[in-house]
């Protein structure tokens, strides 16, 4: 951190809609400050400008913006195709590095970049939002002091709207993205894995584009992303989870709902309504926690406030030292299942996910 004070100096790289959540962000953390962003674009460039109130540094490109400014921690929020080439230019500078997901669109090169984060003199954290939304943060606390018993399946829904534009239409296509179920759903597979806490080791999933962008083009092509599917990841301690997506259920009461049952309960866990509902096999009823979220952090953002509770850990564990809650390891992990689950769709067969070649 800066001489001067113990602010920490932030750069930011993309700043698109997830880069200018972050800057909102980090703008209600004390002792954070965005010195500087970088992006490609003129238009989101300009958004970069707005979110920063034009207090901070604007940048073409990241490498001018490392070369011109002294950060202590950046953000890489750029599209996700780009990851793999800044993550190349970051890793092995003095620098916290907080990475939006997918860490990358392949496990290949996911996997790549966790090796050499072990080795990263600064912090590498990999952005799974959805682990500091306020009713999946009390799921997790309560799943880990044997609410459920012995946790024996995860179900975990999402039925919501189509992907928005991006500048560019770079969202549009599965080369750019990694294909829905590596884009979308790493953060459920994140959230499965932090469940489970065991290997995946099976993934078998359906899925298909059935509805949106069928109409689009772009140069000439038609967008290629699958907009609903089944995923079931198979865990090496006997658990089984399953992903249910719709990307063309608009207006659904709950956009997302979460269910862990085990062998003496369950919790579900249930967004927006920031909602937990907890019961047990041995009583009757339920009992039912509503998490209220403050008016600044509901504004500062799409994600339920927990990009602000994000960057409070990650700043903490800059501040303290200690190790990152979400590791490039958890990162390449979410993006092999979604990979195994884009496989699994296409060729409609179960997809083996064997880690202990990655960990060697």
């Amino acid at each position: 951190m800066s001489a001067a004070s113990d602010s920490i100096r932030y750069g930011i790289v993309g700043t698109g809609m997830m880069g200018c959540e972050h800057i909102m962000n980090i703008a209600l953390l004390e002792d954070a400050e965005v010195v500087a962003y970088s992006d490609p674009s003129d238009v989101t460039r300009a958004w970069g400008e707005n979110f920063s109130k034009g207090k901070a540094e604007a940048f073409d490109n990241h490498s001018e913006m490392l070369d011109a400014v002294e950060l202590d921690a950046i953000v890489v929020a750029s599209p996700n195709h780009t990851h793999k080439a800044i993550l190349d230019d970051l890793l092995g500078r003095d620098l916290h590095i907080l990475c939006e997901k997918p860490l990358c669109t392949n496990a290949d090169d996911a996997f790549e970049i966790a090796t050499r984060a072990a080795g990263h003199p600064g912090i590498f954290w990999v952005a799974m939002e959805y682990r500091y939304m306020l009713a999946i943060d009390a799921l997790i606390t309560q799943l880990r002091e044997g609410a459920v018993g012995d946790l024996k399946m995860v179900a975990i829904r999402e039925h919501r709207y189509p992907f928005l534009p991006k500048v560019g239409d770079w969202n549009r296509f599965a080369e750019n993205t990694g294909g829905t179920l590596v884009e979308k759903c790493c953060h459920f597979f994140d959230l499965m894995n932090c469940f489970v806490g065991a290997d995946p080791v099976r993934v078998y999933a359906s899925g298909a584009q059935d509805v949106n962008h069928l109409d689009e083009v772009y140069g000439g092509r038609t967008p290629d992303i699958i907009d609903n599917a089944f995923a079931i990841v198979d865990y090496a301690n006997g658990v089984r989870a399953m992903l249910d997506l719709c990307m063309f259920a608009e207006h659904s009461p709950n956009e997302v709902e979460i269910a862990l049952t085990g062998s003496e309960g369950k919790l579900e866990a249930h967004m927006p309504a920031s909602r937990l509902i907890s019961t047990r096999r041995d009583r009757p009823g339920n009992r039912v926690e509503d998490f209220e979220l403050a008016p600044e952090l509901q504004s500062a953002g799409a994600h339920l406030g927990s990009t602000y509770y994000e960057h409070v850990a990650f700043a903490n564990a800059i501040r303290h030292e200690t190790p990152p809650e979400v590791s490039a390891w958890d990162g390449a992990v979410a993006v092999a299942i979604g990979a195994a689950a884009e496989e699994s769709a296409r060729t409609r067969d179960p997809v083996e996910i064997d880690l202990s070649k990655r960990k060697n």
